[in-house]
C-alpha cells in the first residue's frame, strides 16, 4: 500500500530536531551528558518478506564484537556501561535491578541479540558494535518536541505487564524521554513505551544516542554515522536530520 503521507524534507527534518529539549535538571545531574539525534524520513516499509541478510551480518558482527570484549573484562567493567550505572544510581534507580538498554543487550549477545524487526535489529547491532545506548522512535506517531526531563511522576507511559497493555507513571525525579502525550522512554535508556515503537511498517523514525563522559563526540558521532550508512542500506533514498545536543552549546547538521 502506498503511504498517503509524503516524506519529510531534510529542512523538516530539522525544524523538528530544533525543538529538542534536554531540561537543566538533567543537564545538573549529568553535566557530561549529551544525546544525538537522528529524524529519517522515507524508509521503506519492511514487511516479513523483505531480506535480512545484511541486517543478519551485522548481528553477527554485534554479537562476536560483544564476546570479544565480554573476554576481557565484566560487563559492568565497560567504560561507558559503568558511566550509566552511576547515572542511574544519581536519580535513585538500581542498576542491578533496571539495566540501561548497552548492558542489557551486552548481556544477551552472547545467547544471540533479539530479533525484532529490520530497524530495531540494526540499531541493536550498532549499539552493541559501538557501546552506546540507542534507542528508536516512529516518528509519524510522535506528539510535539523530543523532551529529556526528570519526571514529576503523572506522566503516562503505555507498557505491557503480564501479557496486557496497561498504562504506567515514572517514579518522581526518574530521568525520561517524553513528548507532549507521554513518556516514550522510562529511565534515560531502560524501556521504551508501546505507542511510539518502531514496527515492520515504520517509515519515519527518530533515533536516539546517548553518551556519558567516557564517550567522546566523535565517537558518538561515528555511531550514528554508522546507523545512517546501513540504513541507507536499507532504503537508498531515506533524508536524514541530525543534532548532537548537549549541555552547553547544541551543535546540529544534516546529511
Amino acid at each position: 500500500m502506498t503511504d498517503p503521507r509524503p516524506v519529510r524534507e531534510v529542512t523538516q527534518l530539522q525544524e523538528f530536531l530544533a525543538t529538542a529539549h534536554i531540561d537543566e535538571a538533567v543537564a545538573a545531574l549529568r553535566p557530561d551528558y549529551r544525546a544525538l539525534l537522528i529524524a529519517v524520513d522515507g524508509l521503506v516499509p519492511a514487511g516479513e518478506s523483505h531480506p535480512r541478510g545484511e541486517t543478519e551480518q551485522l548481528r553477527a558482527r554485534a554479537e562476536a564484537s560483544a564476546a570479544d570484549l565480554l573476554a576481557i573484562m565484566p560487563v559492568e567493567d565497560v567504560p561507558h556501561v559503568a558511566a550509566w550505572r552511576d547515572a542511574y544510581r544519581a536519580f535513585g534507580a538500581k542498576p542491578q535491578r533496571t539495566r540501561n538498554s548497552l548492558e542489557a543487550l551486552l548481556r544477551r549477545a552472547g545467547g544471540g541479540l533479539p530479533r525484532v524487526n529490520l530497524l530495531t535489529d540494526t540499531y541493536n547491532a550498532i549499539s552493541v558494535l559501538h557501546q552506546v545506548p540507542l534507542g528508536g522512535e516512529d516518528l509519524d506517531v510522535y506528539v510535539g518536541a523530543p523532551q529529556l526531563i526528570r519526571a514529576t511522576g503523572t506522566e503516562a507511559f503505555d507498557t505491557v505487564a503480564d501479557g496486557e497493555r496497561v498504562l504506567d507513571h515514572p517514579d518522581a525525579g526518574e530521568v525520561v524521554w517524553c513528548d507532549d502525550a507521554g513518556v516514550t522512554c522510562r529511565r534515560w535508556n531502560w524501556r521504551q513505551g508501546l505507542r511510539t515503537q518502531l514496527t515492520h511498517q515504520t517509515s519515519a523514525a527518530l533515533f536516539i544516542l546517548d553518551a556519558l563522559g567516557p564517550m567522546t563526540d566523535e565517537a558518538v558521532t561515528a555511531a550514528g554515522q554508522d546507523l545512517v550508512h546501513h540504513l541507507r542500506r536499507l532504503a537508498p533514498g531515506v533524508r536524514v536530520a541530525t543534532r548532537l545536543v548537549a549541555t552547553g552549546t547544541p551543535r546540529w547538521e544534516h546529511a
